[in-house]
């Protein structure tokens, strides 16, 4: 694992499938550590148990499902996260702890916020570091393209145009400091931007969803 700000660390790219990249971001809190998204490598585990284990694993939606949800829920005794509307999906591998439904605050460090069409149940997270900035996650809602440019995450037949649509509109009222995707097929999976400048590159990305 690599860390990327005072408090978080990203897994070594993973490619559960052909033509697909992901990582996965651990943030470390004195409540606990946090992981966001999951990974396929039992070392980038290992390195997790070192910098103090998994209180937390909240997956974004039904995409980043695999084996070693379970090999984090039974190491680390974490607690599993994901929406509702994808419980029986989670089900193929462990049924979830807490199951999201609406946009609410948990522990006052962590907003999650459903943002469907990508899939069901896809569900961003804002989060408060203790350092000041406001970290946002994204799943494949929005991710980094090979370009370097953020673009909403639809598939055709798989996705929902609309409720996607409405999806970036919510988070383009949003203000972080860094934005952390879960796909990421150029490698590259972050980006630090200012507050200001995030209301147009969404726009942006709600410009190039197909119409």
């Amino acid at each position: 694992m690599r860390q990327i700000q005072t408090d978080l660390w990203e897994t070594a790219p993973y490619d559960p499938m052909p033509g697909l990249t992901t990582h996965a971001y651990l943030f470390a809190a004195d409540e606990g550590n946090v992981l966001f998204y999951n990974t396929g490598h039992a070392g980038e585990i290992d390195a997790m148990a070192e910098l103090g284990g998994v209180q937390l694993h909240y997956l974004s939606h039904q995409d980043e499902l695999g084996d070693t949800i379970r090999t984090i829920r039974e190491r680390f005794r974490a607690r599993l996260g994901g929406h509702i509307r994808e419980r029986e999906s989670f089900a193929r591998y462990c049924l979830p702890d807490i199951l999201f439904d609406e946009r609410e605050w948990h522990g006052g460090r962590i907003e999650v916020i459903p943002t469907p069409g990508h899939s069901p149940g896809s569900t961003c997270f804002r989060v408060r570091s203790a350092t000041g900035k406001t970290y946002l996650f994204t799943g494949d809602t929005l991710f980094l393209d090979r370009e370097g440019r953020w673009r909403a995450g639809y598939i055709s037949g798989y996705s929902e145009r609309e409720p996607l649509a409405e999806s970036l509109r919510l988070l383009r009222g949003l203000a972080p400091d860094l934005v952390v995707s879960s796909a990421a097929p150029s490698g590259v999976g972050f980006q630090e931007l200012t507050p200001e400048s995030w209301p147009e590159l969404v726009n942006q990305a709600l410009q190039r969803l197909p119409a």
